[in-house]
Order: C-alpha cells, then structure tokens, then sequence
C-alpha cells in the first residue's frame, strides 16, 4: 500500500472504495467519500482560522466520531492533533492545553463548564459538539467550508500527533508522534493482529490513548469499518460486536474481566470475531481462560508505551496455551514484533545483562517517540546514547524485566509508575497534592493488588502533629484536584516513612507487604 503519511490515507481510499462504510457511530455511519467529504471542510475551516504545519489543535471529549473529521483534517493542513484526556480534572486540561499551546480546541458540550474554569493562553477559537452558547458548533463550523483538500506535501517525518503521559515529576509530558511512528505500528499491527480490508474494527479505548487512537488509524488505513464505542458500557459492547459483525478488537484486562462476566456473553454470537488484542496491565490466568472460552477467538497479548507508539511486543493466539506445555509464556508479554530491538540493561552502569537478569528495558525502533514536547532535557534523558542519523537510539521504557528465549517477561517499574485498569499515574503527583493538606506531615503512594484493575491507588500517610484528616477527606482533597483514577482508593497511616540515607523513600520496602508471595511486583 503506498501510503507514507497519513493524510493519504482517506485519498487513497476514496479513489479505491469511496461508498464502503468507514466507521460507524451510534445509528450514523459515513462512508469513506464522506468522512474525506467532512475532513476536507475540517481542513478549510482550519485554514480559515490561520492554522499553519506544526501549529497544534486540541480534542476534548469522549469517543465522538467527529474527532475523526478533525484528525483526518488536521492531518491535510499538516497541524497536529492533540486529545486530551476528558478524565482530567479542569486544572490538569489547562496546564496540557497550555503548554501544547493549542490554537483551537473541539470540545463537547459536556465539558464546557470544564472550559469555564481553564484560562487558556494560545486558543483562538472554541468549535462545540452539541449545544455551542456563545461559541460555534461543530456543526455550523463544517457546514461553512468548502469541501476542498489542500493537498499539501508532507512529511513522513513530521509530528503529526501528540498525546500527554504523566511525568515523575508530576507535570504531563506531551509524546510527539510523526507519520512514520505511526504507520509503521500499523502496518506491522495489521499482519499480527488479522486486520485487513475485510475487518471490522470495534474502538472501545479511549481515542485520547495510543490504545483508542492507534487502533483507529490502524482500520482505516487497512480500508476497513470500525465501530466507535462512545462509552464503555459492557450490554452495548456486546450487542455491538454481534450486530455489526465486529471481527478485531482492543480491550485492557479490567474490560475483558467485566465483559466475560457478563450474563450476556453466553447469549451473543461471537462468531465473526477473529482475534481480540490486549495489553496495557497484565491479565490473571482465570480471566484469561474465562475470556478465551466465552469469546472463542484467538487472544493476542501486546506491550507498549505512548512513546513507542503502544505496542512492540506481540504474544500471538498460539502461544496461548494455558494448562499446556507453554503456559508459562502466558507470563511473559511476548517476542519484540517488525524492527523492535531490546536490551536489558543495569539501570546503574548501562551494562547490557545477559538472559535471565533482571534491568531495565532498552527499546530501539521506527516506532520510538520524535520526542517530548518542549522537553529537550527530558528527551535526552529517554535517549542516554543519543540517536544515530537516521533518527533511531536506544529509547529507556523505565520498566524492569529480563529476557528468555526471546520472550520479554516484565518484572518491576525502574519508575514507580502505577497502571490501574490500563492507566498510567504516577505518585509523584498524588503525593504533591496529598502534601498540601495540612493535616498530612508526609505521604508516599505506591501500587497494590487489584484483581479488577491490576493495581490501585494506596496512599500511605504520616499525620501531621494534632491529629489527621480522615481517609475519607483525604480521598476528597486528592478528587477536588486530580482525576478519580488518580486518587487513592485506600489510606494507611505510618508513624514515618522509610528511607535510604539520601532521604530519598525506599518504596520497595513499602509495598513489600502488598506484593509478598507474588511472582512479579507489577500486576
């Protein structure tokens, strides 16, 4: 196929199936001539609006199929698309508006009050999905420009998409994607995972995740359908997977642990289902087999980050064998996939480690990030041996594992990032929050055991001379400042906190307590 950017991709589709259904969308459904048709007036209107190669535009909402026009129009203007995560609490949309400096922001109706409480430095202009007040609606704003595409030349190596992953810092980082991250984790996607023009592709992620986004651009750019899943509502899922005929999927193991249990799994046809991916937390033995048995479909396994582009590694359906001979490789997160290299290396001296030893993951791929975002120092420190002229180097995933007979087996996080039903949070930033209360005198947060959500959020707290605040007003603090799935589900209290004699907190020794009798410290 020769597609090199991805604003080819409806071009090429519309001159090949212009009346196959793209996507569908609750009981709308667009055709590929018709979402070129909407992308193009998308593209006019941000010409309209002074929008120039590299400036950024902003998405806030939840899986709504206009986000698709807006990308696909974006893309022919050579500006990037940004999704922010409609999760965040308003403070949290600032700050990555801001610093993206986006220049215009789609957003739904149901996060203008969301809106009202940001003070956005760069935007220019506020384009609403649904009821719009005082600001334009989607609607009128598409309707108002031609349908004309602007063919502008672009290149593979443009950034074309940023999406925002939490920094130990605590302020998100903005990964800068370019079209050859892209379609190369696509293309090699689309042969591990059985998708092709036939597919019919259900997207249930979040689009503001590589998980919900990339696999979107992964059906179109094969020429297939794909089914948008507003929210994740398990009946609907299910009724959509047999009333469209869906044959691929994505879905963390919280969603498939839900889904599988669901009374209605034993109803529904699943049929035309060929394979279901899965990743972002591991998934327990019992889930898995349960779900391998209700959907009776091949199950792939991958790993990944954002700035890898989600996956590089891939545990394709024969290597699923539980019970079997090669059960052990259900732990493991499966063999590098298309030009992934990967090295284990000690995190102290950079020394490669030879099979078996646990150190850090060292990715080299096509796939790897261009970069942070306004976050030079932060790039470097990702890539330690810098990049060759060809723009590859070894980039640090900061998690722990080792390396058997070509399986990766993830062990640890050399960070202490936390996944929690697919999420990345990192403590550093609910410790902040929790520090400012003045009820708290010191305060660690680590990961613990969850069968639903692989981990969950505990906060472990030293209170302040006097007394303390409530587990329950703590929960309250963290809630009124930082998104739900960030905040703590539980508070212990310590008479202090462990620590090495730097000072800095030995959170190892902390979740040891947690994790003990476990095989891997990450769940």
């Amino acid at each position: 196929m020769s597609i090199t950017t991805l604003d080819e991709i409806l071009r090429v589709h519309l001159a090949g199936r212009p009346d196959k259904i793209a996507m569908r969308a609750g009981d709308r459904r667009w055709t590929y001539a018709q979402l070129h048709d909407e992308s193009c007036r998308v593209a006019s209107g941000l010409l309209a609006e002074g929008i120039s190669p590299g400036d950024r535009v902003a998405f806030l909402d939840r899986n709504v199929p206009e986000y698709f026009g807006f990308l696909f129009g974006a893309l022919m203007t050579r500006a990037v698309t940004l999704a922010v995560n409609w999760r965040l609490a308003a403070p949290e949309m600032e700050y990555i508006l801001n610093h993206a400096q986006a220049r215009v922001l789609l957003i739904g109706e149901e996060f203008l009050p969301h809106l009202a409480q940001m003070e956005l430095e760069s935007v220019k202009r506020v384009i609403v999905i649904g009821e719009a007040d005082e600001f334009t609606s989607h609607a009128d704003w598409i309707a108002s420009h031609p349908a004309v595409d602007p063919e502008l030349p672009c290149d593979p190596d443009d950034t074309c998409y940023q999406l925002y992953t939490s920094g130990t810092t605590g302020l998100p980082k903005g990964v800068e994607l370019t079209h050859r991250n892209l379609l190369a984790a696509v293309g090699v996607g689309a042969r591990e995972w059985s998708v092709d023009e036939d597919s019919v592709s259900m997207v249930a992620m979040p689009l503001f995740h590589i998980a919900g986004s990339g696999w979107a651009i992964g059906g179109f750019y094969q020429g297939g359908e794909s089914v948008l899943v507003r929210d994740f509502d398990p009946r609907e899922v299910l009724r959509l997977i047999e009333a469209h005929g869906v044959t691929n999927t994505l879905f963390v193991p919280a969603v498939l642990q839900v889904l599988s249990s669901m009374p209605d799994a034993e109803k529904t046809d699943f049929s035309s289902l060929r394979s279901i991916v899965y990743g972002a937390s591991p998934i327990s033995e019992q889930v898995l087999v349960r779900s391998m048995e209700v959907f009776g479909c091949g199950f792939v396994q991958v790993y990944g980050l954002t700035e890898t582009t989600g996956a590089i590694t891939v545990m394709p359906a024969e290597d699923h064998d539980p019970g079997g001979p090669r059960a052990h490789l259900l732990r493991s997160a499966g063999r590098p996939w298309g030009d992934v290299g990967i090295r284990i290396v000690d995190a102290e001296t950079n020394r490669d480690l030879p099979d078996g030893e646990v150190g850090e993951i060292w990715i080299r791929s096509v796939q790897n990030m261009k970069g942070y975002w306004r976050n030079p120092e932060a790039t470097d420190e990702a890539f330690p041996e810098g990049r060759d002229e060809n723009g590859l180097g070894w980039f640090r995933t900061g998690d722990a594992g080792y390396l058997r007979d070509g399986y990766l087996f993830i062990h640890d996080r050399v960070k202490d990032m936390i996944v929690s039903g697919g999420e990345n949070i990192y403590p550093a930033e609910i410790e902040n929050v929790l520090m400012s209360h003045p009820a708290v005198a010191d305060v660690a947060v680590i990961g613990v055991p969850s069968e639903k959500w692989g981990e969950t959020v505990k906060a472990i707290v030293v209170d302040a001379p006097g007394g303390g605040a409530s587990d329950e007003e703590l929960i309250a603090w963290c809630r009124e400042r930082l998104a739900h799935y960030k905040c703590p589900s539980s508070v212990d209290r310590i008479d202090s906190l462990p620590r090495n004699p730097s000072g800095k907190i030995l959170k190892t020794e902390l979740r040891e307590p947690y994790w003990k009798g476990r095989e891997r410290r990450v769940n």
